[in-house]
């Protein structure tokens, strides 16, 4: 029998490089110049085309941008501050949440909201969010600008959940931060895919 002949109306060759060429840029390497408020809702689109177990669509994310980015970079590193012992409280990490976000155009909270009857595991909407995620990263990277996941700070805080008005048993997983890199496109390296692959055939 005739194999298929699978066709495609794509450019299969810029969709691998896109892929491959998708770095982390980090707030630090942003000029602080705004990304086109079109760009950010093409990410968030994308973002909703998500795989979904269930069609639960368990992503929700809030947009920080102009004056907004000062209240949450207040929110978290006030938290922090109100959270760490005072022993082992670090200012420089303190003074690091209070200006990070400034140096971005946009800050989008990264949220999983808990399906009510809990029939899908938890781990599948957490995927679910991450792979919304991933959609961000290629879409900021395809309109050359600069996106990062950040999962430190106040991130898996169960006190930074009611900022967001998130529910007992939904998630706060990061920040994604967006901006215009002031440097040169970075180089990549990942370890031949052969191996962590494992070939079954029989």
């Amino acid at each position: 029998m005739a194999t298929k002949v699978v066709k495609s109306e794509y450019n299969l060759v810029q969709l691998n490089e896109l892929i491959k060429k998708r770095r982390s840029y980090f707030p630090a390497e942003y000029t602080g110049e705004e990304v086109p408020k079109a760009v950010i809702e093409q990410m968030l689109e994308n973002a909703n085309w998500a795989p979904t177990h269930g069609k639960t669509e368990p992503w929700r994310f809030f947009v920080f941008e102009g004056e907004a980015k000062k209240t949450f970079a207040d929110f978290q590193a006030d938290l922090y501050k109100e959270l760490t012992p005072e022993a082992d409280f670090d200012e420089k990490k303190f003074t690091k949440l209070s200006t990070m976000p400034l140096k971005a155009s946009h800050v989008i909270a990264i949220c999983m909201k808990r399906q009510q009857s809990e029939k899908i595991p938890e781990i599948e909407e957490v995927e679910a969010v991450a792979c919304a995620v991933q959609n961000m990263y290629l879409t900021v990277s395809a309109y050359g600008y600069g996106g990062y996941w950040a999962s430190g700070g106040v991130t898996y805080k169960e006190e930074a959940k009611e900022f967001f008005g998130l529910g007992d048993k939904d998630k706060l997983l990061g920040f994604f931060y967006v901006g215009v890199p002031a440097i040169d496109e970075k180089e990549g390296f990942r370890n031949p895919y052969q191996e962590k692959v494992t070939w079954i055939s029989e």
